[in-house]
């Protein structure tokens, strides 16, 4: 997950079935995928980006 700062309205759409919308002003923890297309239509700036995804992180600590 990822901390994003949303300066404009922002619709995110992870599927063709659902839209998620973003007020400007709104910051909070999103997926990459919607931190990214933010960033790129200019209507979030990322704030705090999660170094290693929770799958990964999960796998990678020993059981011990």
């Amino acid at each position: 997950m990822t901390k994003v700062r949303f300066s404009k309205n922002f619709d995110f759409k992870p599927s063709d079935q659902a839209t998620i919308g973003y007020k400007a002003g709104w910051i909070g923890t999103v997926t990459q995928a919607c931190a990214k297309a933010a960033e790129a239509a200019g209507a979030g700036e990322i704030v705090e980006a999660d170094p290693v995804p929770a799958k990964a992180d999960k796998a990678a600590k020993p059981n011990g």
